[in-house]
Protein backbone atom coordinates (compact mmCIF):
# COMPACT_ATOMS: atom_id res chain seq x y z
CA UNK A 1 0.00 0.00 0.00
CA UNK A 2 2.81 2.36 0.77
CA UNK A 3 4.36 1.60 -2.81
CA UNK A 4 1.28 2.35 -4.52
CA UNK A 5 0.62 5.49 -2.33
CA UNK A 6 4.00 7.29 -3.67
CA UNK A 7 3.72 5.85 -7.02
CA UNK A 8 0.08 7.49 -7.24
CA UNK A 9 1.92 10.55 -5.20
CA UNK A 10 3.92 10.37 -8.38
CA UNK A 11 1.76 10.48 -11.23
CA UNK A 12 -0.10 13.18 -9.39
CA UNK A 13 3.05 15.35 -9.62
CA UNK A 14 3.60 14.66 -12.83
CA UNK A 15 0.04 16.04 -14.04
CA UNK A 16 -0.19 19.03 -11.92
CA UNK A 17 3.71 20.10 -12.61
CA UNK A 18 3.32 19.49 -17.09
CA UNK A 19 5.07 21.51 -18.95
CA UNK A 20 4.50 23.66 -21.93
CA UNK A 21 6.40 22.38 -24.19
CA UNK A 22 9.87 23.78 -23.73
CA UNK A 23 12.19 20.96 -25.40
CA UNK A 24 14.04 23.45 -27.41
CA UNK A 25 15.75 24.45 -24.19
CA UNK A 26 16.69 21.16 -22.19
CA UNK A 27 14.13 17.28 -22.67
CA UNK A 28 10.90 17.75 -21.02
CA UNK A 29 12.02 15.05 -18.36
CA UNK A 30 14.33 17.19 -16.76
CA UNK A 31 11.37 19.49 -15.46
CA UNK A 32 9.55 16.77 -14.08
CA UNK A 33 10.38 17.32 -10.33
CA UNK A 34 10.82 14.47 -7.93
CA UNK A 35 8.86 13.21 -4.68
CA UNK A 36 11.32 13.85 -2.19
CA UNK A 37 11.79 17.71 -1.95
CA UNK A 38 7.85 18.80 -2.82
CA UNK A 39 7.17 15.61 0.10
CA UNK A 40 9.91 17.09 2.89
CA UNK A 41 8.78 20.89 1.69
CA UNK A 42 5.31 20.35 2.08
CA UNK A 43 5.90 18.13 5.55
CA UNK A 44 8.04 21.43 6.74
CA UNK A 45 5.27 23.85 5.69
CA UNK A 46 2.55 21.52 7.26
CA UNK A 47 4.40 21.32 10.80
CA UNK A 48 5.68 25.18 10.78
CA UNK A 49 2.03 25.96 10.18
CA UNK A 50 0.86 23.61 12.96
CA UNK A 51 3.26 24.72 15.74
CA UNK A 52 2.89 28.68 14.45
CA UNK A 53 -0.72 28.08 15.38
CA UNK A 54 0.05 25.84 18.32
CA UNK A 55 2.30 28.75 20.21
CA UNK A 56 0.76 31.67 19.11
CA UNK A 57 -1.57 33.15 21.53
CA UNK A 58 -5.64 31.89 20.93
CA UNK A 59 -7.63 34.63 20.96
CA UNK A 60 -11.51 33.33 21.55
CA UNK A 61 -13.18 35.77 19.59
CA UNK A 62 -11.20 35.23 16.34
CA UNK A 63 -12.97 32.69 14.23
CA UNK A 64 -9.23 31.53 13.31
CA UNK A 65 -8.56 30.86 16.74
CA UNK A 66 -5.29 32.82 17.40
CA UNK A 67 -4.02 36.46 17.89
CA UNK A 68 -1.86 36.46 15.32
CA UNK A 69 1.21 37.76 17.56
CA UNK A 70 4.45 38.80 15.89
CA UNK A 71 6.35 36.10 15.04
CA UNK A 72 9.37 37.95 15.85
CA UNK A 73 8.57 38.62 18.91
CA UNK A 74 7.68 34.77 19.92
CA UNK A 75 8.24 33.44 23.40
CA UNK A 76 11.44 31.59 24.51
CA UNK A 77 9.56 28.17 24.22
CA UNK A 78 8.13 28.74 20.62
CA UNK A 79 11.79 30.12 19.43
CA UNK A 80 13.16 26.82 21.07
CA UNK A 81 10.68 24.68 19.59
CA UNK A 82 11.05 26.17 15.98
CA UNK A 83 14.91 25.38 16.24
CA UNK A 84 14.27 22.07 16.64
CA UNK A 85 11.90 21.84 13.74
CA UNK A 86 14.30 23.93 11.44
CA UNK A 87 17.42 21.21 12.57
CA UNK A 88 15.23 17.99 12.02
CA UNK A 89 14.69 18.83 8.82
CA UNK A 90 18.25 19.78 8.18
CA UNK A 91 18.71 16.45 9.32
CA UNK A 92 16.03 14.80 6.81
CA UNK A 93 17.73 16.67 4.01
CA UNK A 94 21.22 15.42 4.72
CA UNK A 95 19.96 12.13 4.68
CA UNK A 96 19.32 12.66 0.85
CA UNK A 97 21.40 11.55 -2.23
CA UNK A 98 22.05 15.38 -3.57
CA UNK A 99 23.71 14.29 -6.61
CA UNK A 100 20.55 11.73 -8.02
CA UNK A 101 18.67 14.19 -7.22
CA UNK A 102 16.94 15.56 -10.46
CA UNK A 103 18.00 19.60 -11.32
CA UNK A 104 14.60 20.57 -10.28
CA UNK A 105 15.07 19.75 -7.24
CA UNK A 106 18.72 19.87 -6.58
CA UNK A 107 16.96 23.40 -6.79
CA UNK A 108 14.99 22.99 -4.09
CA UNK A 109 17.75 21.05 -1.40
CA UNK A 110 20.00 24.04 -1.96
CA UNK A 111 17.33 26.99 -1.26
CA UNK A 112 15.37 24.94 1.13
CA UNK A 113 18.57 24.37 3.42
CA UNK A 114 19.75 27.85 2.56
CA UNK A 115 16.25 29.04 4.15
CA UNK A 116 16.68 26.51 7.12
CA UNK A 117 20.11 28.04 7.98
CA UNK A 118 19.13 31.15 8.16
CA UNK A 119 15.88 30.61 10.37
CA UNK A 120 18.48 29.27 12.52
CA UNK A 121 20.74 32.27 12.27
CA UNK A 122 17.85 34.79 12.57
CA UNK A 123 16.49 32.81 15.88
CA UNK A 124 19.52 33.09 17.64
CA UNK A 125 19.63 36.73 16.99
CA UNK A 126 16.51 36.72 18.03
CA UNK A 127 17.16 35.33 21.44
CA UNK A 128 19.83 37.90 22.07
CA UNK A 129 17.64 40.26 21.11
CA UNK A 130 15.12 38.94 24.18
CA UNK A 131 17.99 38.89 26.55
CA UNK A 132 18.68 42.66 25.86
CA UNK A 133 15.01 43.66 26.31
CA UNK A 134 14.74 41.18 29.29
CA UNK A 135 14.87 43.84 32.15
CA UNK A 136 11.94 45.27 30.64
CA UNK A 137 10.23 42.54 30.47
CA UNK A 138 10.45 40.51 33.70
CA UNK A 139 6.93 39.22 34.22
CA UNK A 140 6.94 37.87 30.95
CA UNK A 141 7.85 34.42 31.53
CA UNK A 142 5.18 34.06 34.53
CA UNK A 143 2.43 34.82 31.67
CA UNK A 144 4.25 32.84 28.81
CA UNK A 145 3.73 29.98 31.56
CA UNK A 146 0.35 30.49 32.29
CA UNK A 147 -0.48 30.55 28.26
CA UNK A 148 1.39 27.06 28.31
CA UNK A 149 -0.83 25.90 30.83
CA UNK A 150 -4.38 27.31 29.30
CA UNK A 151 -3.26 25.37 26.29
CA UNK A 152 -4.16 22.35 27.92
CA UNK A 153 -7.29 23.63 29.85
CA UNK A 154 -5.75 23.21 33.28
CA UNK A 155 -7.64 25.40 36.14
CA UNK A 156 -5.41 27.61 37.64
CA UNK A 157 -5.14 29.64 41.01
CA UNK A 158 -7.92 32.41 40.37
CA UNK A 159 -6.62 34.08 43.70
CA UNK A 160 -2.88 34.02 42.65
CA UNK A 161 -3.26 34.83 39.22
CA UNK A 162 -5.17 37.77 40.54
CA UNK A 163 -2.52 39.23 43.13
CA UNK A 164 0.43 38.65 40.54
CA UNK A 165 -1.80 40.37 37.81
CA UNK A 166 -2.27 43.38 40.06
CA UNK A 167 1.68 43.20 41.11
CA UNK A 168 2.84 43.27 37.29
CA UNK A 169 0.55 46.18 37.17
CA UNK A 170 2.37 48.08 39.62
CA UNK A 171 5.87 46.82 37.80
CA UNK A 172 5.08 48.26 34.09
CA UNK A 173 3.97 51.58 36.08
CA UNK A 174 7.43 51.71 37.76
CA UNK A 175 8.84 50.81 34.60
CA UNK A 176 7.21 52.89 32.32
CA UNK A 177 8.60 56.12 34.44
CA UNK A 178 12.45 54.22 34.39
CA UNK A 179 11.84 54.15 30.64
CA UNK A 180 11.49 58.23 30.29
CA UNK A 181 15.15 58.79 31.71
CA UNK A 182 16.91 55.58 30.87
CA UNK A 183 19.43 56.34 28.30
CA UNK A 184 20.98 52.88 27.50
CA UNK A 185 18.06 51.47 25.12
CA UNK A 186 19.32 50.95 22.00
CA UNK A 187 17.10 52.24 18.63
CA UNK A 188 15.92 48.43 17.57
CA UNK A 189 15.70 47.33 21.27
CA UNK A 190 12.80 49.44 21.53
CA UNK A 191 11.30 47.71 18.36
CA UNK A 192 11.85 44.59 20.21
CA UNK A 193 10.81 45.36 23.60
CA UNK A 194 7.47 46.64 21.38
CA UNK A 195 6.77 43.64 19.92
CA UNK A 196 7.38 41.28 22.82
CA UNK A 197 5.32 43.36 25.07
CA UNK A 198 2.58 43.18 22.28
CA UNK A 199 3.03 39.13 22.15
CA UNK A 200 2.42 39.29 26.08
CA UNK A 201 -0.27 41.35 26.42
CA UNK A 202 -1.91 38.27 23.93
CA UNK A 203 -0.90 35.38 25.99
CA UNK A 204 -2.57 37.28 28.43
CA UNK A 205 -5.51 37.40 26.67
CA UNK A 206 -5.79 34.18 25.51
CA UNK A 207 -5.43 33.14 29.60
CA UNK A 208 -8.31 35.61 30.33
CA UNK A 209 -10.67 34.66 27.30
CA UNK A 210 -10.40 30.90 27.76
CA UNK A 211 -11.47 30.98 31.86
CA UNK A 212 -13.54 34.38 32.09
CA UNK A 213 -17.08 33.33 32.11
CA UNK A 214 -16.45 29.86 32.19
CA UNK A 215 -14.79 29.01 35.69
CA UNK A 216 -16.41 30.63 38.32
CA UNK A 217 -13.60 31.23 40.72
CA UNK A 218 -11.05 32.83 37.58
CA UNK A 219 -14.21 34.96 36.51
CA UNK A 220 -14.78 36.12 40.60
CA UNK A 221 -11.27 37.17 41.25
CA UNK A 222 -9.29 37.77 37.97
CA UNK A 223 -11.38 40.38 35.90
CA UNK A 224 -10.28 43.48 38.07
CA UNK A 225 -6.84 42.97 37.84
CA UNK A 226 -6.92 42.01 34.05
CA UNK A 227 -7.79 44.74 32.87
CA UNK A 228 -5.58 47.13 34.37
CA UNK A 229 -2.93 45.08 33.22
CA UNK A 230 -4.14 44.60 29.48
CA UNK A 231 -4.35 48.71 29.38
CA UNK A 232 -1.14 49.15 30.60
CA UNK A 233 0.65 46.54 28.35
CA UNK A 234 -0.65 48.80 25.76
CA UNK A 235 0.80 52.25 26.96
CA UNK A 236 3.64 50.20 27.85
CA UNK A 237 4.21 49.12 24.46
CA UNK A 238 3.24 52.40 23.02
CA UNK A 239 5.88 53.79 25.20
CA UNK A 240 8.84 52.30 23.75
CA UNK A 241 7.81 53.88 20.34
CA UNK A 242 7.67 57.34 22.02
CA UNK A 243 11.32 56.06 23.18
CA UNK A 244 12.07 55.37 19.94
CA UNK A 245 11.05 58.70 18.16
CA UNK A 246 12.72 60.76 21.39
CA UNK A 247 16.19 58.78 20.94
CA UNK A 248 16.18 58.89 16.94
CA UNK A 249 18.00 61.92 15.39
CA UNK A 250 15.75 62.76 12.56
CA UNK A 251 16.30 65.29 9.87
CA UNK A 252 14.43 67.63 8.48
CA UNK A 253 12.10 65.09 6.79
CA UNK A 254 11.28 64.10 10.73
CA UNK A 255 11.18 60.50 8.74
CA UNK A 256 12.91 58.00 11.15
CA UNK A 257 14.07 54.94 9.96
CA UNK A 258 17.08 52.32 10.63
CA UNK A 259 20.14 52.14 8.66
CA UNK A 260 21.71 48.58 8.48
CA UNK A 261 25.10 49.17 7.83
CA UNK A 262 27.07 47.83 4.32
CA UNK A 263 27.79 44.51 5.96
CA UNK A 264 24.32 43.42 6.88
CA UNK A 265 23.47 44.80 2.87
CA UNK A 266 26.64 42.18 1.84
CA UNK A 267 25.15 39.13 3.70
CA UNK A 268 21.39 40.08 2.45
CA UNK A 269 22.59 40.41 -0.97
CA UNK A 270 24.30 36.99 -0.51
CA UNK A 271 21.12 35.25 1.15
CA UNK A 272 19.68 37.07 -2.39
CA UNK A 273 22.35 35.24 -4.85
CA UNK A 274 23.21 38.94 -6.19
CA UNK A 275 26.97 38.36 -6.34
CA UNK A 276 27.42 42.18 -6.65
CA UNK A 277 28.55 44.87 -4.20
CA UNK A 278 26.48 47.52 -2.57
CA UNK A 279 28.93 49.85 -4.50
CA UNK A 280 28.76 48.08 -8.11
CA UNK A 281 24.86 47.88 -7.51
CA UNK A 282 24.96 52.06 -7.82
CA UNK A 283 27.49 51.68 -10.41
CA UNK A 284 24.57 49.62 -12.47
CA UNK A 285 21.57 52.22 -11.09
CA UNK A 286 24.00 54.98 -13.00
CA UNK A 287 24.79 53.45 -16.43
CA UNK A 288 21.35 52.96 -16.28
CA UNK A 289 20.14 56.27 -15.60
CA UNK A 290 22.49 57.80 -18.23
CA UNK A 291 20.19 55.72 -20.57
CA UNK A 292 17.06 56.78 -19.65
CA UNK A 293 18.94 61.19 -19.65
CA UNK A 294 19.50 60.28 -23.39
CA UNK A 295 16.04 58.58 -24.04
CA UNK A 296 13.91 61.41 -22.43
CA UNK A 297 16.01 63.68 -24.24
CA UNK A 298 14.84 61.97 -27.38
CA UNK A 299 11.38 62.83 -26.13
CA UNK A 300 11.52 66.06 -25.15
CA UNK A 301 13.07 67.03 -28.35
CA UNK A 302 10.15 65.42 -30.39
CA UNK A 303 7.42 67.21 -28.27
CA UNK A 304 9.54 70.83 -29.17
CA UNK A 305 10.86 71.08 -25.09
CA UNK A 306 14.53 70.82 -26.75
CA UNK A 307 16.54 69.43 -24.03
CA UNK A 308 14.30 70.81 -21.68
CA UNK A 309 13.23 67.37 -20.46
CA UNK A 310 11.64 68.69 -17.21
CA UNK A 311 9.34 71.10 -18.45
CA UNK A 312 8.37 68.24 -21.25
CA UNK A 313 7.71 66.61 -17.91
CA UNK A 314 5.95 68.95 -16.47
CA UNK A 315 3.60 68.84 -19.74
CA UNK A 316 3.31 64.89 -19.27
CA UNK A 317 2.35 65.33 -15.64
CA UNK A 318 -0.48 68.05 -15.90
CA UNK A 319 -2.20 65.25 -18.87
CA UNK A 320 -4.24 64.26 -15.33
CA UNK A 321 -8.04 63.30 -16.30
CA UNK A 322 -10.62 64.96 -14.31
CA UNK A 323 -11.71 64.27 -10.66
CA UNK A 324 -13.60 60.84 -10.95
CA UNK A 325 -12.55 59.73 -14.21
CA UNK A 326 -9.22 57.78 -12.58
CA UNK A 327 -10.40 54.45 -12.73
CA UNK A 328 -12.49 54.43 -16.04
CA UNK A 329 -8.57 55.52 -17.17
CA UNK A 330 -6.93 52.74 -15.64
CA UNK A 331 -9.49 50.20 -16.69
CA UNK A 332 -8.41 51.74 -20.50
CA UNK A 333 -4.63 51.50 -19.50
CA UNK A 334 -5.70 47.73 -18.70
CA UNK A 335 -7.03 46.94 -21.71
CA UNK A 336 -4.75 48.08 -23.34
CA UNK A 337 -2.34 45.79 -22.04
CA UNK A 338 -4.14 42.93 -22.19
CA UNK A 339 -4.72 43.08 -26.02
CA UNK A 340 -0.97 44.17 -26.88
CA UNK A 341 0.10 40.75 -24.38
CA UNK A 342 -2.28 38.64 -26.53
CA UNK A 343 -1.79 40.72 -29.79
CA UNK A 344 2.18 39.36 -29.27
CA UNK A 345 1.14 35.72 -27.86
CA UNK A 346 3.75 36.79 -24.71
CA UNK A 347 2.25 34.26 -22.30
CA UNK A 348 -0.28 32.18 -21.41
CA UNK A 349 -3.40 34.10 -19.59
CA UNK A 350 -5.81 32.08 -17.40
CA UNK A 351 -9.57 33.32 -18.42
CA UNK A 352 -10.26 33.83 -14.56
CA UNK A 353 -7.24 35.57 -13.90
CA UNK A 354 -8.76 38.27 -16.18
CA UNK A 355 -12.22 37.68 -14.70
CA UNK A 356 -11.38 38.28 -11.05
CA UNK A 357 -9.04 41.09 -10.02
CA UNK A 358 -10.94 43.78 -8.16
CA UNK A 359 -10.79 47.50 -7.93
CA UNK A 360 -10.29 49.73 -4.69
CA UNK A 361 -9.51 53.74 -4.11
CA UNK A 362 -6.35 53.97 -1.84
CA UNK A 363 -7.30 56.03 1.48
CA UNK A 364 -5.60 59.47 1.94
CA UNK A 365 -4.23 58.03 5.25
CA UNK A 366 -2.83 55.28 2.82
CA UNK A 367 -1.66 58.03 0.26
CA UNK A 368 0.60 59.17 2.56
CA UNK A 369 3.12 56.56 2.46
CA UNK A 370 1.89 55.47 -0.96
CA UNK A 371 1.63 58.07 -2.93
CA UNK A 372 1.00 55.96 -6.40
CA UNK A 373 -1.60 52.98 -6.88
CA UNK A 374 -0.74 49.58 -5.75
CA UNK A 375 -1.52 45.95 -7.36
CA UNK A 376 -1.51 42.43 -6.69
CA UNK A 377 -5.23 40.33 -6.31
CA UNK A 378 -6.48 44.36 -6.86
CA UNK A 379 -5.62 47.33 -8.30
CA UNK A 380 -5.56 49.89 -5.64
CA UNK A 381 -6.17 53.57 -7.29
CA UNK A 382 -4.23 56.48 -5.38
CA UNK A 383 -5.97 60.04 -6.65
CA UNK A 384 -7.23 63.06 -4.44
CA UNK A 385 -10.38 63.00 -2.26
CA UNK A 386 -12.55 65.83 -1.09
CA UNK A 387 -10.27 65.56 2.48
CA UNK A 388 -7.14 66.50 0.53
CA UNK A 389 -5.93 70.10 0.33
CA UNK A 390 -5.73 71.46 -2.99
CA UNK A 391 -1.29 71.45 -3.04
CA UNK A 392 -1.97 67.93 -2.02
CA UNK A 393 -4.97 66.77 -4.50
CA UNK A 394 -2.86 68.18 -7.25
CA UNK A 395 0.16 66.43 -6.64
CA UNK A 396 -1.66 63.14 -6.52
CA UNK A 397 -3.34 63.95 -9.92
CA UNK A 398 0.33 64.84 -11.49
CA UNK A 399 1.47 61.73 -10.45
CA UNK A 400 -0.77 59.72 -11.77
CA UNK A 401 -1.38 60.72 -15.05
CA UNK A 402 -2.01 58.76 -17.90
CA UNK A 403 1.25 58.78 -19.11
CA UNK A 404 2.97 57.52 -15.83
CA UNK A 405 0.13 55.06 -15.22
CA UNK A 406 0.28 53.26 -18.66
CA UNK A 407 3.40 52.32 -17.75
CA UNK A 408 2.83 50.15 -14.37
CA UNK A 409 -1.15 48.79 -15.08
CA UNK A 410 0.90 46.06 -16.81
CA UNK A 411 3.18 46.06 -13.35
CA UNK A 412 -0.14 45.22 -10.74
CA UNK A 413 -1.82 43.36 -12.89
CA UNK A 414 -1.11 40.93 -15.60
CA UNK A 415 1.21 40.15 -16.48
CA UNK A 416 2.81 41.69 -13.32
CA UNK A 417 1.74 40.82 -9.64
CA UNK A 418 -1.88 39.85 -10.44
CA UNK A 419 -1.04 37.03 -12.48
CA UNK A 420 2.46 36.03 -10.45
CA UNK A 421 -0.29 35.86 -7.25
CA UNK A 422 -2.52 33.91 -9.41
CA UNK A 423 -0.01 31.73 -10.75
CA UNK A 424 1.87 30.88 -7.53
CA UNK A 425 -1.58 29.41 -5.80
CA UNK A 426 -1.56 27.10 -8.57
CA UNK A 427 2.07 25.86 -9.32
CA UNK A 428 4.76 24.25 -7.01
CA UNK A 429 2.18 25.23 -4.35
CA UNK A 430 4.91 23.87 -2.14
CA UNK A 431 7.72 26.04 -3.25
CA UNK A 432 7.73 29.87 -2.25
CA UNK A 433 10.91 31.26 -1.49
CA UNK A 434 9.67 34.41 -1.29
CA UNK A 435 12.13 36.89 -2.66
CA UNK A 436 11.59 40.72 -4.15
CA UNK A 437 13.76 40.01 -7.05
CA UNK A 438 11.55 37.65 -8.19
CA UNK A 439 8.02 39.06 -7.04
CA UNK A 440 9.05 42.90 -8.16
CA UNK A 441 11.70 41.95 -10.61
CA UNK A 442 9.31 40.12 -12.96
CA UNK A 443 6.59 43.05 -12.93
CA UNK A 444 9.87 45.21 -13.59
CA UNK A 445 10.65 43.11 -16.66
CA UNK A 446 7.65 43.50 -17.85
CA UNK A 447 8.47 47.56 -18.23
CA UNK A 448 11.87 46.56 -19.74
CA UNK A 449 10.23 44.06 -22.11
CA UNK A 450 7.16 46.02 -23.49
CA UNK A 451 9.87 49.43 -23.49
CA UNK A 452 11.60 47.48 -26.24
CA UNK A 453 8.37 46.29 -28.27
CA UNK A 454 6.83 50.00 -28.60
CA UNK A 455 3.81 49.48 -26.33
CA UNK A 456 4.50 53.33 -25.65
CA UNK A 457 3.13 55.29 -28.65
CA UNK A 458 4.13 58.73 -28.24
CA UNK A 459 6.77 60.70 -26.87
CA UNK A 460 4.50 61.50 -24.10
CA UNK A 461 4.36 57.74 -23.05
CA UNK A 462 8.22 57.24 -23.21
CA UNK A 463 8.56 60.21 -20.78
CA UNK A 464 6.02 58.11 -18.53
CA UNK A 465 7.93 54.84 -18.61
CA UNK A 466 11.39 56.85 -18.65
CA UNK A 467 9.86 58.06 -15.22
CA UNK A 468 9.36 55.69 -13.61
CA UNK A 469 12.66 53.87 -15.26
CA UNK A 470 14.41 56.36 -13.37
CA UNK A 471 12.17 56.20 -10.02
CA UNK A 472 13.91 52.24 -10.06
CA UNK A 473 17.43 53.70 -10.47
CA UNK A 474 17.09 56.21 -8.03
CA UNK A 475 15.59 53.51 -5.59
CA UNK A 476 18.68 51.66 -6.08
CA UNK A 477 20.94 54.61 -5.29
CA UNK A 478 19.34 56.28 -2.25
CA UNK A 479 18.03 52.83 -0.51
CA UNK A 480 21.67 51.39 -0.89
CA UNK A 481 23.35 55.06 0.22
CA UNK A 482 20.67 55.41 3.00
CA UNK A 483 21.56 52.23 4.38
CA UNK A 484 25.16 52.47 4.20
CA UNK A 485 24.86 56.09 6.61
CA UNK A 486 25.91 57.95 3.37
CA UNK A 487 22.71 60.22 3.33
CA UNK A 488 19.96 61.20 5.49
CA UNK A 489 16.23 60.60 4.62
CA UNK A 490 15.95 64.28 3.80
CA UNK A 491 18.79 64.12 1.11
CA UNK A 492 16.73 60.77 -0.18
CA UNK A 493 13.94 63.09 -0.92
CA UNK A 494 15.77 66.06 -2.84
CA UNK A 495 17.53 63.32 -4.80
CA UNK A 496 14.08 62.11 -6.12
CA UNK A 497 12.81 65.78 -6.67
CA UNK A 498 16.20 66.72 -8.61
CA UNK A 499 17.32 63.75 -10.52
CA UNK A 500 13.47 61.92 -11.27
CA UNK A 501 11.45 65.00 -10.88
CA UNK A 502 9.04 63.60 -8.54
CA UNK A 503 6.46 66.09 -6.95
CA UNK A 504 7.49 67.00 -3.18
CA UNK A 505 5.05 64.95 -1.37
CA UNK A 506 4.97 61.79 -3.61
CA UNK A 507 8.49 61.59 -3.06
CA UNK A 508 8.55 62.51 0.72
CA UNK A 509 5.83 59.22 0.40
CA UNK A 510 8.28 57.30 -1.61
CA UNK A 511 11.01 57.92 1.33
CA UNK A 512 8.88 57.32 4.08
CA UNK A 513 7.17 54.26 3.13
CA UNK A 514 11.02 52.96 2.27
CA UNK A 515 12.27 53.43 5.77
CA UNK A 516 9.88 53.56 7.91
CA UNK A 517 7.16 51.25 6.60
CA UNK A 518 9.89 48.78 7.85
CA UNK A 519 10.41 47.37 4.28
CA UNK A 520 13.78 44.99 3.89
CA UNK A 521 16.61 47.08 3.18
CA UNK A 522 16.64 45.28 -0.64
CA UNK A 523 13.21 45.72 -1.21
CA UNK A 524 13.95 49.08 -2.81
CA UNK A 525 16.83 47.84 -5.43
CA UNK A 526 14.88 44.63 -6.40
CA UNK A 527 12.89 46.11 -8.65
CA UNK A 528 15.53 46.92 -11.42
CA UNK A 529 17.84 44.04 -10.50
CA UNK A 530 15.67 41.68 -10.67
CA UNK A 531 13.92 43.12 -13.46
CA UNK A 532 17.45 43.14 -15.39
CA UNK A 533 18.01 39.75 -14.00
CA UNK A 534 14.75 38.49 -15.85
CA UNK A 535 15.91 40.41 -19.17
CA UNK A 536 19.26 38.72 -18.93
CA UNK A 537 18.04 35.33 -19.17
CA UNK A 538 15.46 36.29 -21.60
CA UNK A 539 18.56 37.09 -23.89
CA UNK A 540 19.96 33.91 -22.79
CA UNK A 541 17.06 32.20 -23.91
CA UNK A 542 14.65 33.51 -26.30
CA UNK A 543 17.00 35.98 -28.05
CA UNK A 544 18.82 33.00 -28.85
CA UNK A 545 16.18 30.81 -30.28
CA UNK A 546 16.19 28.52 -27.90
CA UNK A 547 12.13 29.35 -26.39
CA UNK A 548 9.68 31.63 -27.63
CA UNK A 549 8.35 34.58 -25.31
CA UNK A 550 5.62 32.51 -24.15
CA UNK A 551 7.39 29.54 -23.46
CA UNK A 552 9.88 31.34 -21.32
CA UNK A 553 7.20 33.74 -19.45
CA UNK A 554 4.62 30.28 -19.03
CA UNK A 555 7.89 28.36 -17.49
CA UNK A 556 8.60 31.11 -15.20
CA UNK A 557 5.28 31.37 -13.79
CA UNK A 558 4.77 27.83 -13.50
CA UNK A 559 8.24 27.58 -11.42
CA UNK A 560 6.80 29.85 -8.50
CA UNK A 561 9.15 32.30 -6.56
CA UNK A 562 12.88 31.55 -5.84
CA UNK A 563 15.76 33.48 -6.54
CA UNK A 564 16.16 34.17 -10.40
CA UNK A 565 19.32 32.71 -10.72
CA UNK A 566 18.49 29.12 -9.62
CA UNK A 567 15.71 29.79 -12.59
CA UNK A 568 18.35 30.52 -14.84
CA UNK A 569 20.55 26.49 -13.26
CA UNK A 570 16.67 25.11 -13.87
CA UNK A 571 16.28 26.34 -17.49
CA UNK A 572 20.01 26.18 -18.57
CA UNK A 573 21.15 22.99 -16.91
CA UNK A 574 24.05 24.85 -14.46
CA UNK A 575 25.96 22.49 -12.54
CA UNK A 576 25.09 22.38 -9.58
CA UNK A 577 26.60 21.50 -5.64
CA UNK A 578 24.72 21.46 -2.39
CA UNK A 579 26.87 24.05 -1.18
CA UNK A 580 25.85 26.25 -4.47
CA UNK A 581 27.28 30.06 -4.00
CA UNK A 582 26.09 32.81 -6.77
CA UNK A 583 28.39 33.83 -9.49
CA UNK A 584 25.83 34.94 -12.63
CA UNK A 585 27.40 38.34 -13.64
CA UNK A 586 24.05 39.08 -15.48
CA UNK A 587 24.35 42.85 -15.91
CA UNK A 588 25.61 43.89 -18.99
CA UNK A 589 24.98 47.84 -20.10
CA UNK A 590 21.97 48.75 -22.03
CA UNK A 591 22.51 47.86 -25.89
CA UNK A 592 25.69 45.80 -25.03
Amino acid sequence: MKLLRQLNLLIAFVIVFSWPDISTAQPKDDFVPCSEMPNLMQNFNADYSALERFYTPADNNSPFGNYGSNNDAASPEKRERMEKLYNDYLKKLSQLDFDKLPQECKVDYILFKRDLNDKLKTSTLKALSYEKIKPWVPFADEIYALEKIRRRGKQLDAEKIAKEWFTISNEIKALKATLNEDKTISFQSTYDAADQINNIRAAARSVYQFYNGYDPQFTWWVPKSYNPLDSLLGEYADAFKKKRESIATPDKSGIVGQPVGRDELVRQLQYEMIPYSPEELIDIANKEFAWCDAEMLKASREMGFGDNWKAAEEKVKNSFVPAGKQPEMILGLYNESIDFLKKHDLITIPPLAEETWGMYMMSPERQLVNPFFLGGDNIIISYPTNTMDEDAKLMSMRGNNPHFSRATVHHELIAGHNLEFFMNQRYRTYRNFETPFWVEGWSLYWELLLWDMKFPQSPEDRIGMLFWHMHRCARIIFSLNYHMGKWTPQQCIEFLVNRVNHERANAEGEVRRSFEGRYPPLYQLAYLTGGRQFYALKKELVDSGKMSYKQYHDAIMHLNSMPIEMIRAILTSQPLNKDYKSSWRFYKEIGK
